[in-house]
């Protein structure tokens, strides 16, 4: 399996991943299949050359399988932190380590650009996407119940951080 960051060139194959992502398991992600549907390829290309992200694939046999991204969050007193989003990886090669992978190549990422800290959020019941987390060293730290609306049917939403950087840093960034 082949790990790489993906660009505006990869945007066809990334989009039929992402849309296939949100039609399985619309439950999973924020974004609906309805709305990503109707957008045309050349937002998916925008998307994945925006400076503020960075998506990584994970390729077998030439295909794309997984995908995961970084975005990095705007405001000044937030630069410390990035968002893990959109992390897919096809049933056909769940549990071979694909995830982990993934999320090996963003954390790796995350470090060489002196991000402190990063956060994600998954849907409550989802045992194996938790999982892969917390072996990546997450740590759930809430839940927001009534997340998303999906099919009549609230789902919540675990939300988890992992602490890059420095441990012996206070909360303030100083040592």
């Amino acid at each position: 399996m082949e790990i790489r960051r993906l660009t505006a060139a990869d945007a066809v194959d990334y989009r039929a991943l992402r849309l296939r992502a949100l039609r399985e398991h619309p439950e999973a992600f924020t974004s609906s299949w309805e709305e990503d549907a109707d957008k045309p390829v050349s937002a998916t290309q925008a998307r994945l050359a925006d400076a503020r992200q960075t998506f990584w694939g994970a390729f077998e046999r030439g295909a794309l399988c997984g995908v995961v991204g970084l975005e990095r969050l705007p405001r000044a007193k937030e630069r410390h932190k990035g968002w893990v989003v959109g992390m897919y990886v096809a049933p056909e090669v769940a549990g071979r380590g694909c995830g982990a992978a993934l999320l090996e190549a963003l954390l790796a990422q995350a470090s060489t650009e002196g991000l402190q800290d990063l956060l994600l959020t998954v849907t409550e019941g989802n045992d194996g996407a938790l999982r892969c987390y917390r072996r990546a060293g997450f740590a759930p730290f809430g839940v927001e119940p009534r997340a998303v609306w999906v099919d009549g049917r609230f789902h919540g939403k675990v939300h988890m951080h992992l602490q890059l950087g420095h441990p012996w840093q206070d909360s303030q960034g100083g040592a």
